[in-house]
């Protein structure tokens, strides 16, 4: 079943008194199935984090549409956009975006709250997920007196506790060491065996190696595409640097 469908987006920016335009996006199409796991890579300024603005609803296309289970997100209301943010899409930062002044489990409750959900529920909701993500023993900790991998379990449990249709992540590694990374990979591939929807946009081969579909943005098109098939992620590190290689020296792309 496709949860996801990108149709002939584009995206200029008019610069102030229309004296400039710069095309961020264009004509980029493809489709996401629900349970994929799928990366988006490309160089600084391709698009990319255009592209993922246009999949949360917090940028609207100048051309195209986006479609969440056949509902047109251009479409929807900005009075609705919030409530519809928060029940079917869940987000995780670079940057983590918690709240210092909310201990871990307040900030994981956050958009149980904001949807009027009551204590119990939220708690029961808690439970399995904080256990999952490994940090039951800090969720009454802040968010400056634990580490950064526990801060983004925290955000992704936050991400994942109103069962979102499509999880997406900007640069969830970014401000991350590599255990840590390491750590957080692995956790996506859980909640991808365990049915979860991702898109995750990022720099670093080693976390997109971990998908099961990787594409690549240049100059704000669709440049190429890789899937995994049977290949273990050592492979798939291979396939994406080759990639990202004729990405850099401009050569041709082809399909894997």
């Amino acid at each position: 079943m496709t949860i996801l469908e990108v149709e002939n987006l584009g995206k200029i920016y008019t610069g102030r008194f229309g004296a400039s335009q710069v095309k961020a996006l264009s004509n980029v199409s493809f489709s996401v199935e629900q349970g994929e796991y799928v990366a988006i890579m490309g160089e600084s300024g391709s698009g990319k984090t255009t592209l993922l603005n246009m999949l949360a609803a917090f940028d609207k296309p100048t051309g195209g549409r986006v479609l969440l289970e056949g509902r047109d997100l251009t479409g929807i209301q900005e009075n609705e956009l919030a409530a519809f943010r928060r029940d079917s899409l869940g987000f995780v930062f670079q940057d983590f975006n918690l709240l210092d002044t909310f201990n871990l489990r307040d900030n994981i409750f956050l958009p149980l709250v904001l949807a009027g959900k009551n204590y119990v529920e939220m708690s029961q909701r808690l439970q399995p997920i904080a256990q999952k993500m490994g940090i039951t023993d800090v969720l009454n900790k802040y968010p400056y007196e634990v580490s950064g991998g526990q801060k983004q379990r925290a955000a992704v449990a936050r991400a994942v506790i109103t069962g979102p249709k499509l999880l997406l992540a900007d640069e969830p590694t970014g401000a991350l060491d590599s255990k840590s990374s390491d750590g957080l990979m692995d956790l996506f591939a859980q909640l991808n065996r365990e049915g979860q929807t991702i898109l995750m946009v990022t720099h670093s081969t080693k976390a997109a190696s971990h998908a099961g579909r990787v594409i690549f943005i240049k100059d704000g098109e669709l440049f190429h595409q890789i899937y995994r098939g049977e290949a273990a992620n050592e492979q798939m590190y291979q396939k994406i640097a080759d990639t990202l290689t004729l990405l850099a020296t401009g050569g041709e792309s082809h399909e894997q």
